[in-house]
């Protein structure tokens, strides 16, 4: 199948029409470039908050509350997409509240309609301490026409015990979709999804926001590069690099890929990390401490 990662950039959108338009457009680019699974980024619903205005979008509190007024409205704009064009879609994710809960939900789009949503498992500093967005309930798998589909969002990704679950669950491919504010963080974020293609050699895809959004505080400063990765093994890029785009620049970002060969790595690599996993444990269990002998003064 061919995948398509957005390096997304946020524009201050004047009205529902606008945006849709947008996102159409964005569609339609990986629509002529062949993908058949789209994959957006983190938080990239934030740009709905511009249609409250400067001062709502200003306000972090009133920002997020206006981006989960258009979460219906921005799930029909995608689940009509993915329909009208045949695809597979992972929708921006963004706040949503239920219960008195807030959670950060990406919603996965098939050809046939709403397939699925998975909720951030694990919370940055950010959204804990300032933003009071809460851990979701565990994660999903998607058994899909194209494959086994996993969603590690953003800091979800740096995190193996999620990934590994994911994968001994049946997942072929782990889609990352990111925003992060500084390099460091965008670094953080690659080294964990190249390190689960690694781990699970398996295909991990990173989908970040870009550039600059100085009207939302939650979105002000946005630096990524949109890649495809695998395992650094047979019949994969040596570097684990499927395709990479350039740092901070918007667009598509395109390969193939052949999820039969997950299973050829996992059944027949150079190394078997999928395979020898579980052997960390007995290991682990034996760690041992080894003093320094100092000499006498």
């Amino acid at each position: 199948m061919t995948v398509a990662a957005a390096a997304y950039p946020f524009d201050q959108v004047a009205d529902v029409a606008q945006w849709a338009a947008k996102v159409r457009a964005w569609v339609q680019q990986a629509v002529l470039k062949g993908a058949d699974l789209l994959v957006f980024p983190e938080y990239g619903a934030m740009e709905l908050a511009a249609l409250g205005g400067p001062r709502v979008a200003a306000d972090l509190e009133a920002a997020l509350n206006e981006v989960v007024r258009h979460r219906a409205a921005m799930e029909a704009t995608f689940e009509g997409l993915a329909i009208e064009f045949g695809l597979t879609i992972l929708a921006p994710s963004g706040p949503v509240i239920e219960a008195g809960r807030r959670l950060n939900r990406a919603t996965l789009f098939g050809p046939a309609g709403r397939i699925g949503h998975q909720d951030k498992a694990m919370m940055t500093r950010f959204e804990r301490e300032e933003w009071s967005v809460e851990a979701g309930a565990g994660l999903a798998l998607f058994d899909t026409a194209l494959g086994r589909i996993g969603v590690l969002i953003c800091y979800d990704s740096e995190f193996p015990l999620l990934a590994r679950a994911l994968a001994e669950a049946g997942a072929e491919i782990l889609l990352v979709p990111s925003c992060t504010d500084t390099e460091a963080g965008f670094w953080r974020v690659r080294v964990g999804a190249m390190a689960r293609a690694l781990e699970s050699q398996c295909v991990v895809v990173q989908a970040p926001t870009v550039g600059e959004a100085l009207w939302c505080p939650a979105i002000d400063v946005n630096r990524g590069a949109a890649a495809i990765y695998g395992p650094s093994d047979t019949g994969w890029p040596a570097t684990g690099v499927i395709a990479e785009g350039a740092m901070d620049v918007p667009g598509w970002v395109v390969a193939t890929v052949d999820l039969e060969q997950v299973a050829a790595s996992r059944a027949g690599g150079a190394v078997l990390p999928f395979a020898h996993w579980p052997e960390q444990a007995a290991q682990a269990a034996r760690l041992h401490i080894v003093r320094e002998k100092l000499r006498d003064a």
